[in-house]
């Protein structure tokens, strides 16, 4: 804790200020059918089970050949798992599944407009597809074992078809999150080395028909100014024998995917097997002006972890419906949409569109419709849903047993509602914390066996070792009201394996910080650096802060954006907040609070004092915001982030970058008029900034 005359402990701390929540208990209804409901299960994944304690998990896959070593740590911290172990993930995710269920629903996918029938594909459909499309692959496009392909898609069924026809060759598969532009995707297609990309024609998104195919062009182009040539476009139609996009089709390499599979019906291709440690995919992370780092994630590792958190942190069991509400272009999706789920063969809910169109009441449909039981969405969807339609949960009757949410730190006042309104009262909550490059959950409760706590993600999950360092190394005490940098202490299955094609970088920016000695192969040298800022109760829950990079210094005091903005959302009016930081002549730094209001309210100067006294009243008098703006709506990602990086340029009086990939792009003009108009009519004059100013204020956000 900052003291309020004195400077922060280390660059690690952040203040802290927020009061512990009470608990939540599960429902006694959860525990009795838990798929983790003996305390034993603690003991069976302490340390000093460690590594061998994730043989329980591997042991939910079916392999060709045992493993010889659990862990492999001779070339630190490029970890090995399950080595000598030989499987297939496409076998694992659909074939074995096929002699019990194989006419059960493997998924369900939603279209965006409601006319449409939704499509429900059996593990024995599902079988079929995959076959052939690993035929065209193979066959047509010349793929092997190791080569790379690109993904272009957005959430429709070809997807997952399309992941689990490459896990079936060994081909290692790179999908592009669809919402990003073609000029981002040309960029992973060349950093990847893919030949042949696979997108859509298009899909629908807020009622829109979106041209999708437009980016290929794009995509193509930039790859092949980056030194990368692709050969073939394969291109899925979004309505069956109807092209729907604008752009021309280009000769002698692009080609309908419907077309070619025709020569491919009935193809039957047996599943590669592949040793432990092969690729399975890359996933690139986004939101840094520097080259992609596409994450690389091994076959037998990254199936194992995702299998074993499914069970036991989801508590999937083979009977359920279950709908996670996100973007398979992300790890969520990746992770907790198709291979986990499908590996303990459930049903997985896939959902084209906008979870706010036509109407906020469209999730709640879906799930009343389909008898979802299992539900698993982000902070992002939960606030927008809250803040649109914080009533219309209770006009439908479904039932949720279990509840996730995923992607960022949930806000105490948030998740009360998504607990108490979203999910009646009757499921349990599971806050997660983890990342792109960890491919599953690193922090959470274990549903059955601990309690909920709003705001805190909970303790490390089975088999995960978390710590707080400061900048110097020093472990930061559980209980001490210090926060400081996140690490994990030992590696676990679905860790990534490196940065493809830029080893040293994976080393410098995971590893190097907290390296105790760089020759060692002792895996308790090598302590992951998460780049986030947390703080630990003395009950051993976690609270994550944000990127650490993602505080405002204000006169010494690093304030974490979470905070400022949980605070505002105490406010009963407020729906999203953003806290970004300006320049100021005196503290160095202060903060600028941006809030949205639900629906019905309106805007007065009432309601910014009011987030100001909050504000003031939860954090401290240092924390007060400089000006507090009311604005219709932030600008977002197409995965509903908001854009803290723009609203900084725009109080900043800065440069906002490149804002053509939002979702509301419009916005932006929108506010920086209103707010530059009345910044200047109250006398401030913006002033020229340094280039160290100018650097952060782009920076700031960059993680979103």
């Amino acid at each position: 804790m900052t003291a309020a005359s004195g400077s922060p402990d280390s660059e690690a701390q952040i203040s802290v200020h927020w009061r512990e929540e009470d608990y939540y208990q599960p429902p006694a209804r959860f525990i009795a059918q838990a798929n983790a409901a003996d305390p034993d299960i603690f003991r069976r994944f302490d340390e000093a089970h460690f590594p061998d304690c994730f043989k329980e998990y591997a042991e939910l896959l079916s392999w060709d050949a045992y493993w010889h070593t659990t862990l492999d740590t001779g070339n630190a911290p490029f970890w090995k798992w399950f080595v000598g172990g030989w499987l297939n993930a496409c076998y694992n995710c659909v074939d074995r599944h096929l002699a019990a269920d194989r006419n059960k629903a493997a998924l369900i996918w939603v279209p965006e407009p409601e006319a449409e029938d939704t499509r429900t594909i059996t593990y024995q459909e599902l079988y079929r597809q995959v076959n052939e499309f690993a035929a065209v692959l193979r066959d047509f496009c010349g793929l092997r074992t190791g080569d790379r392909v690109t993904f272009h898609l957005p959430m429709v069924p070809e997807l997952p078809v399309a992941m689990l026809a490459c896990a079936r060759l060994g081909v290692i598969h790179s999908e592009v999150f669809g919402g990003f532009s073609g000029v981002a995707c040309g960029e992973r297609i060349a950093d990847s080395g893919s030949r042949v990309l696979v997108t859509m024609d298009g899909y629908y998104r807020n009622g829109r028909l979106v041209d999708h195919k437009a980016k290929a062009d794009e995509a193509v182009r930039a790859a092949n100014e980056l030194g990368q040539q692709v050969d073939r476009v394969l291109v899925w139609r979004r309505h069956p024998g109807r092209y729907t996009s604008q752009t021309a089709m280009v000769d002698d390499r692009d080609c309908f995917v419907d077309e070619v599979l025709a020569e491919h019906r009935g193809a039957v291709v047996e599943p590669v097997s592949m040793p432990s440690e092969a690729p399975l995919f890359l996933m690139y992370t986004s939101g840094t002006t520097a080259r992609p780092k596409g994450c690389q994630h091994s076959t037998g590792g990254y199936l194992t972890y995702v299998a074993g958190t499914s069970k036991y942190y989801q508590d999937i069991h083979p009977e359920d419906t279950y709908w996670c509400c996100a973007d398979i272009g992300w790890i969520t999706g990746h992770s907790y949409i198709v291979y986990g789920p499908l590996a303990l063969g459930t049903t997985s809910v896939i959902y084209e569109g906008a979870p706010t169109y036509p109407d906020t009441g469209r999730v709640w449909r879906i799930a009343e419709r389909l008898g979802v039981g299992i539900f698993h969405t982000a902070p992002t969807t939960i606030r927008m849903l809250r803040k649109l339609g914080p009533d219309e949960p209770g006009k439908y009757d479904y039932h949720f047993r279990h509840m996730t949410t995923v992607g960022e730190p949930i806000e105490p006042e948030v998740w009360r509602w998504y607990h108490d309104v979203a999910g009646k009262g009757e499921a349990v909550v599971v806050d997660t914390w983890w990342q792109t490059e960890n491919g599953g959950f690193l922090g959470s409760t274990l549903p059955a066996l601990q309690p909920m706590k709003p705001g805190s993600c909970g303790p490390g999950v089975l088999g995960v070792f978390p710590v707080i360092y400061d900048e110097d190394g020093n472990t930061v005490e559980a209980g001490s009201g210090k926060a400081g940098n996140i690490c994990i202490r030992n590696p676990w299955p679905g860790i990534f394996q490196t940065i493809w094609g830029q080893p040293e970088r994976f080393l410098q920016i995971y590893y190097q910080k907290y390296c105790r000695d760089p020759a060692s192969t002792d895996w308790r040298d090598w302590p992951y650096f998460a780049g986030d800022g947390a703080v630990q109760a003395a009950d051993g829950y976690f609270r994550i802060l944000g990127r650490v990079d993602d505080v405002i210094n204000v006169a010494g005091h690093r304030l974490g954006t979470k905070e400022l903005e949980s605070a505002a959302l105490t406010v009963e009016e407020v729906a999203e907040a953003a806290a970004v930081p300006v320049v100021d002549e005196l503290r160095g730094r202060a903060v600028e609070m941006y809030v949205a209001l639900k629906p019905g309210r309106d805007a007065g100067e009432e309601i910014e004092d009011s987030v100001a006294r909050a504000i003031e009243r939860e954090i401290g008098k240092i924390a007060r915001p400089k000006n507090v703006w009311i604005v219709g709506d932030m600008p977002k990602t197409r995965s509903g982030k908001i854009m803290r990086r723009v609203i900084a340029g725009i109080s900043n009086f800065a440069d906002v970058g490149d804002v053509s990939t939002l979702a509301n792009p419009e916005v932006v003009e929108e506010i920086r008029h209103r707010i530059q108009r009345e910044k200047l009519a109250h006398g401030e004059v913006p002033r020229q900034l340094t280039r160290e100013e100018a650097d952060e204020i782009r920076a700031f956000g960059r993680n979103e």
